[in-house]
C-alpha cells in the first residue's frame, strides 16, 4: 500500500464528481458498494508487491491506480480486499478483453471500496493526470468559484471552453473569445448579434490577425495584459467595439486569456469582475485542454463515428461522445471545397488549405450553436449530431450563413430526418449523405462561376435521392451493357465533342430547344445540328420513349465520372 500519509479529509469532491469531470469513455463503474458520492482524497498509485499496513486506514479516501493488476487476474480478488481493508475510496484495475470474473464482482459488493476498470486505449499517466486534475478543479477553491447560482459558472464539464464561453457571455453581457497565448481561437460564445468586424475576422480564421496581434505588441497591451491578474480595457474603435481582457495563468504560467467584447450593447456593470472570476474558473478548463484535450477530442469523434455506424454498443458510444442516450437526434453533414474547384471533387481526396479552415469554423460554430451538439470529421465532410428543440433557428440554416462568410468556400450541407433514438442515426446519417450528394450533382452541372453553398433537408429533395439510389444500382449494370447511349458517351470522351451535354440539356428542359440552348450557351441551331447528328451517328432517337430514358439514366451515370468520384 502507499507508504506515505495521506490527508485525510471527512469531506471533499465525491467520486461521482471526479469521475464527472474526466473524459467520457475512459473508467467503468462495476461495483461501487456505497454509491459513488463518498469523499475523495488523492489519487495514487498502488504497487501490490508494497508491503501493506493492516492496523492502519493507509489509503483512506484514496482512489488507488492498480497499475499491472487486471480484473480477470488471480491476485485481482487479493488487491480489491487489500484495498478495502486500508479504506481505499476506489480501486481501478485493466479491464482486459473478458472483463470481470463474478467471484471478484460478488468480492466488491461485500466490501466498501468502489471497482473501476480502465478501458484499453488509456494509459496509467493519462488517467493519472486526469483524475488529478479533476481532483484539483473539484477542490473548495474552485468550487467556491464555480458555485451554482446567477453570479457562477458552475455545471460544466473539465475542458468544455464552449460551454464556459457561453457561461461568461451571459455573466458579462457580451460576446466571448476565449484563445490560447499565441492568440488562436479555443472557444467563442454564440453570437446572438451581427459580429464586429474584429471578431468576424477572429473567429473566421480561428486566430487574431496577424496585423492586430502586432498591433497589440507593438502597443504594449500584451505586456501589460501578461504581467497583470487585473482586467485590461480596450476601447471601441472603427473596427471594433469596446473590449475587456483578463489572462488566465496558473501560477507564474499563462494559459491563455478571456476577451469579452460588447454585443450591440453596452458592456454589464460587473463585466470586469465577472472575468476576474471567469479567469479563475478557467484554470483548470485551459489546463485540462492543453494536457488531454486533442486525444479527449479524438476519443469523442471516435465515439461519434461509432454511432453514425450503428455500434453494437451504442450506448456506451454516447456515453463516450458526450450526449444523451434517450433524447432523438437529427445528423446533418456539412461538406468544404475550395470554391476555385467549383464544388467538384478534384478525385485526390485531399483536403486543402481552405477546405479544412472552414471545416473548423463550422465544427466551432457547431459547438457553439446549442448545448449537445457534438461533432466529427472524415475527409472534407464535418458530421454533427443536432438534439432535437423546438423554437430555435434551423441549425443547417445557421452554419450555411457562417460558411458563405468564410472566402474561397462552397459548402453543401445535408439535414437527415431525426432519429428518435440511438439505433435511428445511421439511417439519419445515410439521409443526410444523400442530400450532400443531390446539392453536390446539381452543382456539378453548372459554370464554376455560378456554384454557391447550399442546404436541404431530406424532405426537401426526396425523389432527387430516389433517384441516387436507384442509379447506384443500376450503374454497375449500365456498365456492362453497350448501345447508343454508350457509344455517344465513348464519343464525347474521345473526341472532347459535346453531343451527350447537348441530349441531357433538352431532355431536362423537356424537349424546350430554346431553353436548352440557353443553359448550354448555344444559338438553339447549333443545338439542333448536335441533336440531329447524334441521331445520324450513335441512332440516339430522342422520339423514341426508350431511348429518352436509356439516355437519361446513361447520361445522369456518365455525369458522375465527369466529375469524379461521388464520395458516396
Amino acid at each position: 500500500m502507499p507508504t506515505h500519509e495521506p490527508d485525510r479529509r471527512d469531506t471533499g469532491p465525491s467520486l461521482e464528481q471526479i469521475l464527472g469531470l474526466i473524459a467520457p469513455g475512459m473508467l467503468d463503474v462495476v461495483v461501487a458498494p456505497r454509491g459513488t458520492g463518498v469523499p475523495v482524497a488523492d489519487v495514487v498509485l498502488h504497487d501490490p508487491g508494497e508491503e501493506r499496513d493492516d492496523n492502519a486506514r493507509a489509503a483512506s479516501g484514496l482512489i488507488l491506480l492498480a497499475v499491472g493488476v487486471e480484473v480477470a487476474s488471480p491476485e485481482a480478488i487479493d488487491v480489491l480486499r487489500d484495498a478495502d481493508r486500508a479504506g481505499a475510496a476506489a480501486v481501478v484495475m485493466r479491464r482486459g478483453s473478458r472483463g470481470p470474473r463474478a467471484a471478484l464482482v460478488e468480492a466488491a459488493g461485500q466490501g466498501r471500496t468502489a471497482l473501476l476498470t480502465r478501458r484499453p486505449g488509456h494509459g496509467w499517466t493519462e488517467v493519472l493526470g486526469r483524475l488529478r486534475t479533476a481532483l484539483v478543479h473539484s477542490a473548495p477553491a474552485f468550487s467556491a468559484i464555480e458555485s451554482a447560482g446567477p453570479d457562477g459558472v458552475g455545471g460544466l464539464r473539465l475542458g468544455d471552453l464552449s460551454g464556459l464561453a457561453n457561461t461568461v457571455a451571459d455573466l458579462v453581457g457580451g460576446a466571448i473569445t476565449i484563445e490560447d497565448p499565441q492568440s488562436r481561437v479555443l472557444a467563442y460564445s454564440r453570437m446572438d448579434h451581427e459580429p464586429d468586424p474584429m471578431r468576424r475576422l477572429t473567429i473566421l480564421g480561428q486566430e487574431v490577425p496577424r496585423w492586430r496581434v502586432d498591433e497589440l505588441r507593438e502597443s504594449g497591451f500584451f505586456q501589460a495584459l501578461w504581467s497583470t491578474d487585473d482586467v485590461l480595457r480596450r476601447p471601441a474603435d472603427d473596427r471594433s467595439a469596446e473590449r475587456l481582457a483578463i489572462a488566465v495563468r496558473h501560477g507564474s504560467e499563462v494559459l491563455g486569456s478571456i476577451w469579452a467584447a460588447a454585443d450591440g450593447r453596452p458592456l454589464a456593470e460587473g463585466a470586469a469582475a465577472a472575468l476576474r472570476t471567469a479567469a479563475r474558473a478557467a484554470v483548470p478548463h485551459l489546463s485540462h485542454h492543453r494536457t488531454w484535450g486533442r486525444a479527449a477530442a479524438r476519443a469523442r469523434e471516435e465515439a461519434v463515428h461509432a454511432l453514425l455506424d450503428g455500434a453494437a454498443h451504442a450506448s456506451q458510444a454516447a456515453h463516450d461522445a458526450g450526449i444523451a442516450a434517450d433524447r432523438p437526434y437529427a445528423v446533418m453533414v456539412a461538406e468544404a471545397y475550395d470554391s476555385r474547384a467549383g464544388g467538384a471533387d478534384t478525385g485526390t481526396g485531399a483536403v486543402v488549405g481552405a477546405e479544412q479552415r472552414v471545416l473548423d469554423v463550422l465544427a466551432l460554430q457547431a459547438t457553439a450553436y446549442r448545448p449537445g451538439c457534438v461533432t466529427a470529421r472524415c475527409g472534407r465532410r464535418l458530421y454533427v449530431l443536432v438534439p432535437a428543440s423546438n423554437g430555435e433557428a434551423d441549425p443547417a440554416r445557421t452554419l450555411l450563413a457562417t460558411a458563405r462568410s468564410v472566402p474561397r468556400s462552397v459548402v453543401f450541407v445535408g439535414v437527415g430526418p431525426l432519429a428518435a433514438d440511438l439505433s435511428g442515426l445511421p439511417v439519419s446519417r445515410e439521409a443526410a449523405e444523400l442530400v450532400v450528394r443531390v446539392l453536390r450533382e446539381r452543382a456539378a452541372r453548372l459554370p464554376v462561376a455560378e456554384v454557391v453553398s447550399a442546404v436541404a433537408t431530406f424532405g426537401e429533395v426526396a425523389a432527387d435521392t430516389s433517384v441516387l439510389r436507384v442509379l447506384d444500382r443500376v450503374e454497375p449494370l449500365w456498365k456492362s451493357l453497350s448501345g447508343p447511349v454508350h457509344a455517344m458517351v465513348e464519343h464525347d470522351r474521345a473526341h472532347g465533342s459535346q453531343y451527350g451535354s447537348s441530349v441531357a440539356a433538352y431532355l431536362d428542359a423537356f424537349g424546350d430547344t430554346g431553353t436548352a440552348a440557353r443553359r448550354l450557351n448555344v444559338h438553339p441551331n447549333t443545338l439542333r445540328y448536335r441533336l440531329r447528328r447524334a441521331r445520324e451517328l450513335f441512332g440516339v432517337a430522342l422520339d423514341d420513349p426508350t431511348v429518352r430514358l436509356l439516355a437519361d439514366i446513361g447520361l445522369r451515370i456518365a455525369a458522375r465520372g465527369a466529375h469524379g468520384p461521388s464520395s458516396r
